[in-house]
């Protein structure tokens, strides 16, 4: 126990609004996605035939038109198969890469200091390699039934038909600062005399329409080549202000790549997640492997005892996070490490469960890795889908902050997730940090697609959420609300958010959880009450009957649609 304490480092009524509107319960497949279009799109995939590959496909590139500001073709993502067959899973990593021009030093200033946050997203600085239509080409090639081209008619149609300007997108584009410096964002998003466009506007984009109908023409190489790449380099070389590197050759280059899950049990189930270069399934499992060590009847989070163990075990999930957590394929990256069940036991040790730790440590040895300093932003979206024969894709996509790096070619936005680098690429005593820029490189995310399976193997839920870096808080709560709690997916997915970043417990303003805030103080928690708008989207095998139950978060405008089984 001695050596197992040195290697952990411990530390020196509900507002549920339209909870059940933003639910569906069917006996054939189900989509949940944040966008009642996309998930009609996704329906209209598995209605034909399709499988859950298709019609995550087909509803993911309509969301790139009806929520430009969280996700599309200029950006990346993760996206976890569960193949309903055989009960295998694989992994897809479609993140963004550096480009081939950059150096460690991307992110300072003439002084060797960080630069300021405007100077690094806005502009061509940010901008890495787009990677989400070579992933979602290497998934269609895996998994896909309906022909690619038949993917893309709902965005295209959409695109030149035009859709109706939400609530959300309305209030996104006027709380933007930025978004109206750049003229092609100005001109899409503004009306003439300048204000951001109504709720209700129809909202067509021709050029983006053009550019779908190419790639579902001649396939994904339209993209990566041609025209359109050299369009994206210019655009991105010449930002005015901030240019930034990007190259023809590394838009050739790029490969999405597959690899293995992380997985571990959790209370008799098997919870699988991405690995690195995204942080997400690694730390959401390290949470998980904490808590099994407390009773599962103390762990509702809505409940003062509940919150302060989901928040002190995620402080030392998030230390090892910043320690540890990188691109594999540049830093060493110690995943069996990090998910031993020794090491493990040894962090639940760290945890009082009547008084917090305050900032917690590292509990590696610090000398392995520099520790990485990262910043990161919410813009970001996750979709859920399982089709008929019992396949499964949790996906989340996303171009960083909201809107992206503010560039825009033919109607798409372009990502700034090279911000999602260190900005100081060594830490004070001269090491090189682990997520530091470097030439081809992966940022680190904290995207967070988690499948669940059963005791027997089987299929028993996924979900997944936007929200920057507490994307790991959401989905790990919602993980135990559906394995320690007991409860659905719609009650899990419109459960108030609790959140701890290793710093201060985040309690969701405007819910009952508020009322816990002095009762955590009395622990030693530093408490802020703050929005936290999760965007959750999940399916689960109900227990017991075989349907299944779809969730969309009551407070995005997402939707969850089932269908009957084939013939019914």
């Amino acid at each position: 126990m001695a050596l197992l304490a040195v290697l952990a480092g411990c530390a020196a009524v509900d507002r549920q609004p339209a909870e059940f509107e933003r639910g569906a319960e069917a006996d054939g497949a189900m989509v949940a996605v944040a966008h009642p279009l996309a998930a009609e799109a996704g329906r209209e995939m598995l209605e034909a035939g399709g499988s859950a590959a298709d019609a995550a496909i087909a509803a993911q590139l309509v969301l790139n038109l009806v929520e430009p500001q969280s996700s599309g073709i200029g950006g990346g993502g993760f996206a976890l198969h569960y193949h309903g067959d055989d009960g295998g899973i694989t992994a897809y990593d479609g993140r963004e890469t550096a480009p081939a021009e950059i150096g460690p030093e991307l992110f300072l200033d003439d002084d060797g200091g960080p630069v300021g946050y405007r100077e690094a997203v806005v502009g061509g600085r940010s901008v890495g390699v787009p990677g989400l239509l070579r992933m979602l080409e290497v998934l269609h090639a895996d998994h896909g039934v309906l022909p690619w081209e038949d993917l893309f008619q709902p965005a295209i149609h959409l695109a030149r038909d035009g859709f109706t300007v939400t609530p959300r997108l309305h209030g996104m584009i006027a709380g933007d600062p930025w978004l109206a410096d750049q003229p092609d964002t100005r001109a899409y998003f503004f009306t003439a005399d300048g204000a951001p466009l109504p709720v209700g506007h129809r909202l067509r984009n021709p050029e983006f329409a053009e550019v779908l109908q190419q790639v579902a023409e001649g396939g994904v190489d339209r993209f990566y080549h041609g025209a359109i790449a050299e369009s994206i380099v210019s655009t991105v070389r010449h930002a005015e202000g901030n240019p930034g590197l990007l190259h023809p050759d590394d838009l050739a280059a790029y490969r999405a790549v597959r690899r293995a899950p992380v997985c571990r049990p959790y209370r008799g189930h098997t919870v699988c997640g991405m690995p690195p270069p995204t942080s997400g399934g690694v730390a959401v499992l390290q949470i998980l492997g904490i808590l099994e060590h407390f009773d599962s009847d103390v762990l509702d989070p809505r409940t003062v005892d509940g919150a302060h163990l989901l928040a002190e075990v995620s402080r030392l999930a998030f230390a090892d996070r910043e320690r540890f957590l990188a691109d594999p394929d540049f830093s060493p990256v110690p995943v069996a490490a990090l998910l031993d069940p020794d090491y493990l036991a040894g962090r639940a040790g760290c945890v009082d469960p009547e008084r917090s730790m305050g900032e917690a440590w590292p509990g590696l040895p610090a000398w392995l890795i520099g520790a990485p300093d990262h910043r990161e932003v919410a813009a970001t979206s996750h979709l859920s889908v399982v089709d008929f024969d019992g396949n499964a894709v949790s996906m989340t996509t996303s171009i960083e902050q909201a809107f992206g790096s503010r560039l825009m070619v033919h109607g798409f936005l372009l990502n700034n997730q090279l911000t999602d680098f260190s900005f100081r690429p060594e830490d004070e005593e001269g090491r090189p940090v682990a997520n530091r820029p470097e030439p081809g490189k992966r940022p680190r995310s904290s995207m967070a697609p988690m499948l669940i399976l059963d005791e027997e193997g089987a299929f028993r839920a996924v979900v997944g959420s936007p929200g920057g870096p507490r994307i790991i808080g959401f989905v790990a709560q919602r993980v135990v609300a559906l394995l320690d709690a007991g409860l659905s997916i719609n009650e899990a997915v419109a459960m108030p958010n609790v959140v701890n970043r290793n710093g201060p417990t985040e309690l969701e303003e405007g819910r009952s959880v508020e009322s816990i805030a002095d009762a955590l103080r009395r622990r030693g928690h530093t408490v802020e009450i703050v929005p936290l708008t999760s965007g959750l989207h999940g399916i689960e095998a109900v227990p017991g009957s075989g349907a299944l139950r779809g969730a969309a978060d009551p407070r995005r405008e997402g939707a969850a649609l089932g269908l009957p089984p084939r013939g019914l």
